[in-house]
């Protein structure tokens, strides 16, 4: 069965808003909340909120676009071979679209706070470094840590989904993969693997978080790039 073009697009913003809303909103709404009796969801929920998000998707649209919702796994399909730059516009696209979306409905939330909202200088669970952001570490660390993790979401997307994998826990394992990914690199950047997912909030929150949206467009394509080349040298060929 033939898939158009358009379904695959609208299933990546769809998949992509729904990214952003649940992770960035996990992150922006819960996770430090203590109002209300509410204990907030600390850096482990916001890993599962991520994980999940991507495992839900991945069942719900998998079978009509891959669920690639992020612009460094669409590279990363694309330099292994397996998919055709012409739909890897069509999915950067609706990506960035979707990401921009789920971030302005998440902006719309927060916005109606009865006792005000101020947008700091990454707010929307925007991604950072430096002074002023988490653990406050420096742009080389961001760079390495961006960089590695989406190599090895990459190697573990790819390899889950070859000919060899077991296709049907792929959702599971991609899932479970980012969520290891946020345990470790929350304190670090806020976890992005995802220029998509840095894109929609950077953009609404402007400031800090616009400034350094480079990196998190620049580190997951070199990561990708590369776990692209090392899984085509080990992919066993028929």
């Amino acid at each position: 069965m033939e898939i158009k073009t358009s379904s695959k697009f609208i299933a990546e913003l769809i998949g992509t808003f729904g990214l952003v809303l649940f992770g960035c909103g996990a992150a922006a709404i819960a996770g430090a909340n203590t109002t209300a009796g509410l204990s907030g969801l600390g850096l482990l929920g916001i890993a599962v909120a991520f994980g999940l998000s991507v495992v839900v998707f991945a069942y719900a649209i998998g079978g009509i676009s891959g669920c690639h919702i992020n612009p460094a796994v669409t590279v990363g399909v694309l330099l292994a071979g397996r998919m055709s730059a012409k739909d890897a516009v069509v999915y950067i696209v609706a990506q960035f679209i979707g990401a921009l979306l789920g971030a302005f409905v998440l902006q719309q939330i927060l916005s109606g706070q009865l006792a005000g909202f101020t947008a700091g200088d990454w707010a929307y669970g925007s991604n950072g470094w430096g002074k002023g952001y988490q653990n406050e570490y420096g742009t080389a660390s961001a760079f390495l840590i961006e960089a590695v993790l989406t190599f090895i979401f990459l190697f573990v997307i790819l390899a889950t989904t070859s000919k060899v994998g077991n296709s049907t826990m792929a959702g599971l394992a991609i899932g479970f993969t980012l969520l290891l990914i946020h345990l470790v690199a929350i304190p670090v950047t806020g976890t992005s693997v995802n220029p998509a997912r840095s894109f929609g909030p950077a953009i609404l929150a402007g400031g800090q978080a616009l400034s350094q949206l480079w990196l998190f467009i620049v580190a997951p394509l070199v990561g990708a790039a590369v776990a692209a080349g090392v899984w085509k040298a080990l992919e066993p060929k028929d």
